[in-house]
């Protein structure tokens, strides 16, 4: 079983500069605003040639009952359960705080094993800190500096010696041995970003969808900060959940904490395959709902759209049929999305939900044998052919889909520039039609010249 360490320590020690270090990766927002990290954030590291699973926490603080900073602290008691090593950070430059002596004192009755890291220990200004993290009474600290790669041999030691680990050494290969075979190659999970506008319910939904309490959740619009990713199972498949900020207008966004939120629901969404568009029933399908939809279609991404807090709504054919007259105009790239009705909070309509999602990765993969393409593509010049701007017809002789993801399609044909935007949609929507595309964006290349794979006239 891979090993769990969880990152704890106070607001703005270096936490999740440390797990992006451990990790190689940038999945957390790092930044000197204190209290940037919200939610628990796992990812995958090595330790001495073993994987692990690292989890990077919210800053504890002493907070008042029911708050947001409380809430912070119980997601953070609850990754130190599951935890098999704490790494308890402090700030060497800031020396041991009153809030670091509350929080040790958690973390050691917590009875994981742990190891004391002094960060920030670049500089002279630091060895008092390093000193007085001794008081804690969790050891001798490991003095590193996350951002700049200082010390972590030192750190990979302790944290293999606490977890009963040695170091793994690949054995050399002699001449006359057989080459080590390759790992299988694992199948990836389904990436899926949920977004929307703050407080509609995402994080509810994540944790809805994975069974436990992972992010914080309440009534404050703008609870979650950064992007955290969760795998789930569902029907034998693996999907990866990405639970992002809400998005709002740039005119809106002012704290620095939601335009670095904002930035990385971007990352969320481009990196994604398939995204949940959340809308609240309470507000019904907004411009800003729109907005964000036309950034996903724009991005490429497969488009789910699923309407929260469906049990409050008493006409729901009423609010459907404004839902979908509205769609059929701020989304008229992406006809036929799915739109699926759920409850995040009683959990209801998730299944549906999975399903949906699974099916538009599905359309987005699609692709269309040429043979098949071009008997339609045929069909559809004879249904409608090309206009002839200035008297001069324009020919289409060719057609083929060099991708997927999204489905997009090379047209061959004389003066592409000239071929009007009205008949590039009549051949997209025909397209969908044909070949079941619901949903998905579908680009439509032109470019000019005859059949390219024809094969060529020999001279004489």
């Amino acid at each position: 079983m891979t090993p769990k360490i969880a990152i704890v320590g106070r607001p703005n020690v270096g936490k999740s500069t440390l797990f992006n270090r451990l990790t190689g990766s940038r999945d957390a927002l790092v930044s000197d605003l204190p209290g940037l990290t919200r939610d628990r954030k796992e990812g995958a590291a090595e330790l001495g040639g073993h994987a692990i699973s690292l989890i990077d926490t919210a800053g504890l603080e002493v907070a008042q009952r029911g708050s947001i900073a409380d809430r912070m602290r119980a997601q953070t008691e609850a990754a130190i359960e599951q935890a098999d090593l704490v790494l308890f950070v402090i700030d060497a430059r800031a020396g041991v705080t009153a809030t670091d002596q509350t929080f040790a004192t958690t973390v050691r009755a917590s009875g994981r094993p742990v190891v004391l890291i002094a960060n920030k220990c670049e500089g002279r200004t630091s060895d008092s800190g390093f000193y007085d993290a001794f008081k804690l009474g969790l050891g001798e600290p490991v003095a590193i500096s996350a951002e700049h790669g200082l010390g972590l041999s030192d750190l990979e030691r302790d944290a293999m010696a606490a977890l009963g680990l040695k170091a793994k050494s690949k054995p050399k290969r002699r001449d006359g041995d057989a080459p080590e075979e390759e790992p299988a190659e694992r199948v990836k999970p389904l990436r899926v970003a949920i977004v929307g506008r703050p407080n509609a319910g995402k994080s509810t939904l994540v944790n809805a969808l994975i069974g436990e309490d992972r992010m914080i959740t309440g009534p404050e619009p703008g609870l979650t900060r950064d992007t955290v990713a969760t795998d789930i199972q569902w029907n034998g498949q693996t999907i990866k959940l990405f639970d992002t900020a809400g998005l709002r207008r740039r005119a809106k966004i002012t704290e620095l904490a939601e335009k670095l939120s904002a930035g990385d629901s971007l990352k969320a969404i481009r990196f994604a395959e398939v995204v949940v568009l959340l809308i609240d029933a309470d507000r019904g399908l907004e411009h800003q709902d729109l907005s964000i939809g036309e950034l996903v279609t724009e991005e490429g991404r497969a488009l789910v759209i699923a309407v929260n807090k469906w049990d409050l709504i008493e006409d729901k054919q009423k609010f459907l049929k404004a839902m979908f007259d509205k769609i059929s105009i701020g989304l008229a790239q992406v006809p036929g999305v799915a739109v699926v009705p759920i409850s995040a909070a009683s959990e209801k309509g998730l299944d549906k939900l999975l399903r949906a999602v699974v099916t538009a990765s599905e359309i987005w993969n699609r692709r269309v044998a040429t043979p098949k393409l071009n008997r339609w593509l045929q069909e559809a010049l004879a249904r409608h052919a090309p206009p002839a701007p200035s008297g001069r017809r324009l020919k289409i002789r060719y057609m083929t889909q060099p991708s997927t993801r999204p489905p997009t399609f090379v047209a061959f044909c004389t003066r592409p520039d000239a071929l009007p935007q009205t008949y590039q949609r009549y051949l997209v929507n025909s397209l969908r039609e044909a070949f079941d595309l619901p949903g998905v964006p579908i680009r439509l290349n032109l470019r000019s010249g005859d059949n390219p794979f024809a094969p060529k006239r020999r001279g004489g």
